[in-house]
């Protein structure tokens, strides 16, 4: 259940969180265009989860179950790195998660321990969606924040858990527990062709405190 403060929302689960960025986009969204197609554009997102997994009931119950299942599946292999590990640890010929990992255990109060996962002058076509990520130590916790220029928050939360074992890997380096995974969208939104099963999702999921 989201919680107040400094207009960051705040869930216990991605399962939670899933639905309140749905929400959010079904309340509040306008009519807008991507280079896939028409969707519902929502306005910008900035949300913490505190606790992630790829057995959340919620996404078990009403997420893409095929999909999760082989997520969770390939996360059980060595082999398989991710569709970002390119960009987080051979961009140019550099590892840019040991780069922060060294910078914190060196200076552990730094805000510098920010890496980009864009590339100057690439195509557009090829810019990831995932463009930035941020590494803190706060209160004896490591924090990371994942920058979205944009999302299609109908199955964000394929995204959300991977990165969760990304600022897992980090903490457990620098011998910290991590706290937890915050997340801002600029452009939250979903396809229009998806409206009508995320409706089918918003309906089954009662709003918190509904009468």
């Amino acid at each position: 259940m989201p919680a107040g403060g400094a207009d960051v929302r705040r869930w216990e689960t991605c399962g939670q969180a899933w639905i309140g960025v749905l929400r959010h986009v079904w309340a509040a969204g306008e009519a807008g265009m991507e280079e896939t197609g028409p969707i519902i554009e929502g306005p910008p997102a900035l949300f913490e989860i505190a606790s992630l997994s790829w057995e959340d009931p919620i996404l078990l119950e009403h997420g893409d179950r095929a999909r999760l299942v082989r997520r969770a599946q390939e996360r059980t292999r060595r082999t398989v790195r991710g569709r970002y590990w390119p960009r987080l640890h051979d961009v140019q010929g550099h590892d840019q998660i040991r780069w922060v990992v060294d910078l914190l255990r060196a200076r552990p109060w730094t805000t510098s321990a920010w890496i980009s996962l864009t590339i100057p002058g690439e195509p557009a076509e090829g810019l990831p969606c995932l463009t930035a990520l941020s590494f803190r130590i706060r209160g004896y916790r490591l924090i990371m924040t994942a920058m979205f220029r944009a999302q299609n928050v109908h199955r964000g939360y394929l995204a959300y858990i991977p990165l969760r074992e990304v600022e897992v890997g980090v903490a457990e380096e620098l011998g910290l527990p991590p706290g937890p995974l915050r997340v801002f969208v600029d452009v939250p939104h979903v396809h229009v062709s998806d409206a009508e099963r995320v409706a089918s999702v918003l309906a089954a999921v009662p709003e918190p405190n509904a009468a």
